[in-house]
């Protein structure tokens, strides 16, 4: 008899079958209590005394739908401005994070440069960051000083580029000089093991923390607003400013849950993907 012709036995049938059952029953029992505490929470609120007012100044359908366009071409700006940020702090943070961890005496201006880098920008909050190159940098009146759009994603790089390097260099950091040993007795040059070696597994490890600060810098490019470009926030703002009616920042807070959901979803699938590596190693 082979592999291929094992039958199960009648004891592990009913094991199977049971935890069919089990494992249906649970999702019956979920959706119900879902849709009991969801129907539960829509007759509380809709129910409670101001509603009709609440739902006329933060809801109204018809507001949401004349400023939908104007939120949405904001929007993109947002999308745009995020995936250039994104790419500019990772970018920084690594090589900060590089810096960090170079040994020897001779690199200890890079290590205190780098140092005073990342205490500076986690320590400062990003508005001001924000306010003093969107609104400083340009009372300068220097000559080729950029947009204010860009120096606001130099601020959102900077600040970002902060937090990033001490995830990246937790990362490397965590990695056994063992490794690091192992490869140099190989051959492998210090950029080598760095590259190949070392860099590889920092970054699996500290992916979920990342794609985190990443979530984070999603919320935080609604910021550059502040200094005038027109994102979805300053096209909600204006519509606000028109109609006096606030749907449109409860839609453009919409949009941007939307924006977010799928990378929300795959940190959480990193983050299990991750323990279960771990608890199973």
């Amino acid at each position: 008899m082979t592999l291929l012709d094992h039958v199960p036995s009648a004891a592990q049938q009913r094991r199977v079958a049971h935890r069919r059952r089990q494992t249906v029953r649970s999702v019956l029992v979920a959706a119900a209590s879902t849709a009991t505490l969801g129907t539960l929470l829509v007759v509380a609120v809709t129910g409670a005394p101001g509603w009709e007012r609440v739902r006329a100044s933060f809801l109204d359908p018809a507001v949401a739908r004349d400023a939908l366009p104007a939120v949405l071409t904001g929007l993109w700006l947002n999308v745009r401005l995020l995936v250039c940020c994104a790419a500019g702090a990772l970018l920084l943070g690594l090589a900060v994070a590089l810096l960090r961890t170079l040994r020897g005496p001779v690199f200890f201006p890079a290590r205190a440069l780098a140092t005073g880098y990342t205490y500076a920008f986690r320590g400062v909050p990003l508005i001001i960051v924000i306010y003093a190159l969107t609104l400083g940098v340009p009372g300068l009146r220097l000559r080729g000083t950029p947009s204010v759009l860009v120096l606001g994603g130099a601020a959102l790089v900077l600040t970002y580029g902060g937090y990033l390097a001490e995830v990246f260099r937790a990362g490397i950091e965590s990695v056994h000089p063992s490794q690091r040993a192992a490869a140099r007795s190989l051959g492998l040059t210090y950029r080598q093991t760095m590259r190949h070696v070392v860099l590889p597994q920092a970054v699996r490890r500290v992916a979920p923390p990342l794609l985190n600060d990443v979530v984070a810098l999603q919320k935080d490019v609604g910021l550059v607003s502040l200094a005038g470009p027109i994102d979805a926030v300053r096209a909600a703002q204006i519509e606000v400013a028109h109609t006096f009616n606030y749907t449109p920042y409860i839609l453009a807070g919409a949009l941007f849950v939307l924006l977010a959901a799928p990378l929300i979803a795959v940190t959480d699938w990193v983050t299990l993907r991750a323990a279960r590596r771990q608890s199973g190693a």
